[in-house]
C-alpha cells in the first residue's frame, strides 16, 4: 500500500536553461533514466531533484509514495532485486541487478519501515496475511524444491498442512490449496476416507493407496493431505423391531471381532449394537424387520439357520405368540397364516405330503404320504410341515327341494345328496352338472332354478297341464314329469330339448323350451289357398288342439320332435285341397264349412294323430285375398252387403224410435194427468196446514209472552234474593276477617311485648349476675385483710391529723349523707376532762368509702 503525499510535490520549470525541478518529500521517490548511459537509477526523497536534458522520469510527473505494509499484511513483487545478507547488488555500471523472472514476497515483519520500488521492480499485489482459525488447516503444496523454515525438505508436488490457530507468511516455493474446516462427525455417522497413495492415517495404520476405512469417533476430524472424503455414512438405528441384513464385500474382520468371509450374509440385532455404522467391506441388503406371529397365527419357515448354515430344502413351523427376524437365506413360505378356526359345522381336508403320526386323544395314528382324511371341528388347527391343508369344507344346509352333486373319488360313483345337512367326507368331492348354455338358460327361465354353483342340484318346476322329458344315459331310460311337478335331474340325466314353429306364419325352431304344453290350447298360421276360378285368398287360421295322453305310454307326446309345425302343414294341405275345388264365390260364402269339412271331414269333429295330439276345432280369424282384382270385387261386396244391412238396421231402427216415442208421450200425458191431481191434493192439505199454523202460532206467541213475564219477574225475585245473601256473607266475612285480624295483631303484640319482657329480665338477670360476680371477684381480688386496712386506714390517718391538729374530736361526712353541723357540734365537744368516746355509726356496704361518722376522743 502506499501513502497519500504529506508535502505536495511540485514539478517547475526553468525557463532559461529549460530544466524540470522536482521536489521530492520524504518516503517518495522516482525513476530516472540516463538517456546518455541507458541507465535508470532511483532518487529518494526528500530532495529537490533537478532534471538533465539527457534525463527522463519514467515514473511520471509526479513522485510515486513508497510501499507501506500494515501488520499483518504482504507485498508480491516481481522480477525483484539481487540482496546478499540484505543489501542490495549492483553491477559495474552501478545498475541495480534484478532477479528476472522471479517473485518476492515481503512481509510486514520483514520490512516494517516503508520501501520503494527499484528499478525494474513491480507490485503486483499487496493482501493480507491468511489466518489459519483454530481447528482448521491450510493446505499447501511446493511448486520447487526447497528447504522450509523447520529444515524440512520439500520436493516439487508435495502437499502438506499446517494446523490453526496461526497466522500463514505465505512462501513463493509454496502454493495454498486450500483451507481446510474439520469434518463434524455425528453421534451415529461416521465418514469414509479413501487413501491417495500410501501413508499412515491417524491411528498409524498403514494405508495402501485406494484404500478405504472410516472414521467412527463423535467429533472433529481433519482430514490429511493424502487422505480423500468419501462421503458421510449414516447409522442404522436398530430396535426392538428392526433389524439390518449385510454382506461382506470382501473377507475381513467386522467391529465387533467377527471375521466375515466375502459373500457371506448376517443379520445385525440390537443385541449387537444399538446403532450400526456399515463398514467399507459391508454391503447393506435390506432391512430387516422383525415377523411377530399372534396366539392365532403361524408360519412354515424355508431354509432354516442352525447357527452355522442354511439347511436348504427344509421347512420348520413356528407358532405364535412369537417375534423372530428371518437370518439371510430364510423365507416364509406363504407368509403369515392364521390358524384354522373350524365350527361344529367346518372340517379341513387335509393330505399327508409325507410319512406322519398323528396323536389324537393320546392315540397315535399314522398317515402315509398321500392319505387323504377330514379334520372336523369345532376347534383350531395348524397344520404341521408333514401335512397339506387342500381346501376347508363346510356343511352344506340344504332343504327338502335342495341338493347336491356328490363324487366318490375312490369308485367315480356320482349320486345326489338331498334334503339334509350334509359334509362331504374325504374320499368325496363336489362335480359340477355341466349343460349346455342353452338348456342352462331355459332351467333359469323356465324352471325357476338359478346356479351359480354348478354343482347344485338343477331342479325344474314343471308348469301345470305340460309334460316334461328327461333321458338318463346311464341307464338308457327316459322318464315323462306331467305338472305341476319338481323334477330333480341325475348326474347322468339330461332334459329333452324341444324345437317348435312359432310366429304367423310358422317358421321352425323359434321356441325353445323344456316343456310341451298339454292344452287345450291353439296355434295360428297363414294358408295360402287358391279356388277353382284361380282366386288366390290367404287365410289365417286358428286350430285348437290338445294332447290326448297315455298314462302306460307317456314318451309319444315326445314322439314328434316340431308337432306344431307338422300339424299346420297338414292343415293347410288339406284345406288347400278342399279350396281348389270351389269357385270364389261359393267358397267366401260357405268357407267355414269347406275348412271344417277339409280338416275334420263330414262325420267326425276332431282329428288325432300318433302322439296322441288331437285337433278339436278350428276358427278363421281372416281372409284376404292375394289377387288386387278379386281384393276389389271382394270389396264390393263387402261394401254393397254392409250398406243392405246397414239399411235394414236403420229401418228397424226407426220403427222401433216411432213406437217408443208413441209409448213415451202417452206415458207424458198420464204423468201430466196424476201431477196435476197430486198438486191439488197438496194444495189443499198446505191449506190446512197452514191454518193450523196461525192458530198455534197465536196461542203459542201469548202462551210464551205470559211464560216469559213470569220467568223474568221469578228470575229479578231471585236474583235480588242471591244478592241479598251475597251482601250477608259478604258483611259477615269481612267482618270475621276483621275479628281475626285484630284477634292476631293483639296475638302478635303480646306475644311481642312477652317476648320484650322476657328479654329485659333475662337481661336483668345476666347483668346482675355479672355485676355480682364483678363485686365478688373484686372482693376476692382485694381481698379480706386489704379491706380491713382500707377501712382502719381512714380513722387512723384522721386520728393522727387530730392530734396533730390538736383536736379532740372530728366528724366525716359523705355528700350523699349530709350532717347538720349546728346541732352535731355539740355532740362532737364534749365537757373538758371527760374520756368519753363516741362509737361510730354502723356501716353500709354502700358507704363504707363515702360516709363514715363518729367521734375521737384523745
Amino acid at each position: 500500500m502506499c501513502i497519500r503525499d504529506r508535502v505536495s510535490t511540485q514539478s517547475t520549470w526553468d525557463i532559461r536553461s529549460k530544466r524540470i525541478q522536482m521536489k521530492l518529500a520524504p518516503y517518495q521517490y522516482i525513476h530516472v533514466l540516463d538517456k546518455n548511459q541507458n541507465l535508470t537509477r532511483i532518487e529518494k526523497g526528500p530532495m529537490n531533484f533537478v532534471k538533465q536534458e539527457n534525463e527522463e522520469i519514467i515514473t511520471g510527473d509526479k513522485a510515486v509514495d513508497y510501499i507501506i505494509l500494515k501488520p499483518f499484511t504482504y507485498a508480491l513483487i516481481k522480477d525483484p532485486t539481487l540482496k546478499i545478507k540484505g543489501e542490495i547488488q549492483f553491477n559495474e555500471h552501478k545498475q541495480v541487478k534484478v532477479r528476472f523472472g522471479e517473485k518476492e514476497i515481503r512481509t510486514s515483519r520483514d520490512c516494517p519501515d516503508p520501501f520503494p520500488l527499484y528499478p525494474g521492480e513491480s507490485l503486483l499485489k499487496i493482501d493480507k496475511l491468511t489466518p489459519i482459525p483454530r481447528d482448521c488447516a491450510l493446505k499447501l503444496r511446493a511448486n520447487k524444491d526447497f528447504v522450509d523454515a523447520k529444515g524440512n525438505e520439500r520436493k516439487a508436488g508435495d502437499e502438506w498442512q499446517i494446523m490453526g490457530p496461526f497466522i500463514y507468511e505465505p512462501r513463493i516455493e509454496e502454493d495454498i490449496m486450500e483451507l481446510q474446516e474439520p469434518i463434524i462427525v455425528d453421534v451415529n455417522k461416521a465418514i469414509k476416507l479413501k487413501a491417495k497413495y500410501a501413508c499412515k492415517d491417524c491411528d498409524g495404520n498403514d494405508r495402501e493407496a485406494g484404500e478405504e476405512w472410516i472414521i467412527r469417533k463423535p467429533g472433529q476430524y481433519m482430514l490429511r493431505v493424502n487422505e480423500v472424503n468419501e462421503g458421510p455414512i449414516n447409522g442404522y438405528v436398530l430396535t426392538d423391531r428392526k433389524a439390518i441384513q449385510l454382506m461382506a464385500t470382501r473377507t475381513f474382520k467386522d467391529i465387533y471381532g467377527i471375521e466375515r468371509r466375502a459373500g457371506e450374509e448376517w443379520l445385525v440385532t440390537k443385541e449387537l449394537a444399538s446403532v450400526h455404522i456399515c463398514d467399507v467391506f459391508e454391503k447393506l441388503v435390506q432391512e430387516v424387520y422383525i415377523t411377530v406371529l399372534k396366539s392365532d397365527e403361524f408360519c412354515y419357515l424355508v431354509n432354516p439357520w442352525d447357527g452355522k448354515a442354511n439347511l436348504m430344502g427344509k421347512k420348520v413351523l413356528h407358532c405364535g405368540p412369537k417375534a423372530f427376524f428371518l437370518q439371510p437365506g430364510e423365507e416364509l413360505d406363504g407368509g403369515i397364516r392364521n390358524s384354522f378356526i373350524l365350527g361344529d359345522d367346518e372340517a379341513l381336508l387335509l393330505s399327508a405330503i409325507e410319512n406322519y403320526v398323528e396323536i389324537i386323544e393320546e392315540k397315535k395314528v399314522s398317515h402315509v404320504a398321500g392319505d387323504r382324511w377330514l379334520m372336523t371341528g369345532p376347534c383350531s388347527y395348524v397344520p404341521p410341515v408333514e401335512v397339506n391343508v387342500i381346501e376347508k369344507r363346510k356343511a352344506i344346509p340344504m332343504d327338502q327341494i335342495e341338493g347336491v352333486y356328490v363324487r366318490d373319488v375312490k369308485t367315480g360313483s356320482v349320486r345326489v345328496e338331498k334334503g339334509h345337512t350334509y359334509l362331504i367326507q374325504a374320499h368325496e368331492e363336489l362335480v359340477p352338472k355341466v349343460m349346455s348354455e342353452l338348456v342352462e338358460e331355459l332351467v333359469k327361465t323356465q324352471g325357476g332354478c338359478k346356479r351359480p354353483d354348478k354343482s347344485k342340484l338343477v331342479t325344474f318346476k314343471v308348469p301345470f297341464n305340460s309334460a316334461s322329458q328327461v333321458y338318463d344315459y346311464k341307464t338308457k331310460q327316459m322318464r315323462v314329469c306331467v305338472g305341476p311337478d319338481l323334477v330333480d335331474l341325475g348326474y347322468d340325466e339330461e332334459f329333452t330339448l324341444t324345437f317348435l314353429s312359432g310366429k304367423t306364419p310358422k317358421k321352425p325352431g323359434i321356441i325353445k323350451t323344456l316343456y310341451i304344453m298339454l292344452g287345450p290350447i291353439f296355434s295360428t298360421d297363414i294358408v295360402e289357398v287358391e279356388t277353382s276360378d284361380h282366386a288366390r285368398l290367404e287365410m289365417k287360421l286358428a286350430f285348437y288342439w290338445r294332447f290326448i295322453m297315455d298314462e302306460n305310454n307317456k314318451e309319444l307326446v315326445f314322439n314328434v320332435r316340431d308337432f306344431i309345425g307338422d300339424m299346420c302343414k297338414a292343415m293347410g294341405s288339406k284345406v288347400r285341397a278342399i279350396v281348389a275345388s270351389v269357385p270364389f264365390d261359393t267358397f267366401h260364402k260357405n268357407s267355414a264349412d269347406y275348412v271344417r269339412k277339409a280338416i275334420f271331414g263330414e262325420e267326425t269333429s276332431t282329428i288325432q294323430a300318433s302322439n296322441g295330439l288331437e285337433v278339436f276345432n278350428v276358427d278363421i280369424q281372416s281372409i284376404e285375398p292375394k289377387d288386387k282384382k278379386t281384393k276389389e270385387s271382394l270389396d264390393k261386396t263387402v261394401i254393397q252387403a254392409i250398406q243392405i244391412t246397414t239399411k235394414m238396421q236403420e229401418q228397424e231402427a226407426r220403427r222401433l224410435a216411432e213406437n217408443s216415442e208413441q209409448n213415451e208421450q202417452a206415458k207424458l200425458e198420464r204423468l201430466k194427468l196424476d201431477n196435476q191431481s197430486e198438486v191439488e191434493k197438496a194444495k189443499k192439505k198446505y191449506l190446512e196446514l197452514k191454518a193450523d199454523s196461525d192458530a198455534v202460532k197465536t196461542k203459542g206467541q201469548a202462551l210464551a209472552e205470559a211464560k216469559a213475564k213470569g220467568e223474568a219477574s221469578k228470575i229479578s225475585a231471585n236474583a235480588n234474593v242471591t244478592d241479598a245473601s251475597l251482601k250477608a256473607d259478604t258483611n259477615k266475612i269481612k267482618k270475621g276477617a276483621e275479628i281475626t285480624h285484630d284477634a292476631e295483631k293483639n296475638r302478635i303484640e303480646y306475644e311481642h311485648k312477652k317476648a320484650l319482657s322476657t328479654i329485659k329480665i333475662n337481661k336483668a338477670k345476666q347483668l346482675a349476675e355479672i355485676e355480682g360476680e364483678k363485686f365478688k371477684k373484686i372482693m376476692e381480688a382485694i381481698g379480706k385483710q386489704t379491706l380491713i386496712e382500707i377501712a382502719n386506714a381512714g380513722p387512723e390517718m384522721q386520728a393522727q391529723m387530730l392530734q396533730s391538729l390538736g383536736l379532740k374530736g372530728y366528724m366525716l361526712m359523705g355528700s350523699n349523707n349530709p350532717v347538720n353541723l349546728f346541732t352535731a357540734a355539740n355532740g362532737m365537744v364534749g365537757p373538758t376532762g371527760t374520756n368519753e368516746v363516741s362509737k361510730p355509726q354502723s356501716l353500709t356496704q354502700s358507704s363504707l368509702f363515702t360516709s363514715v361518722s363518729y367521734t375521737h376522743l384523745t
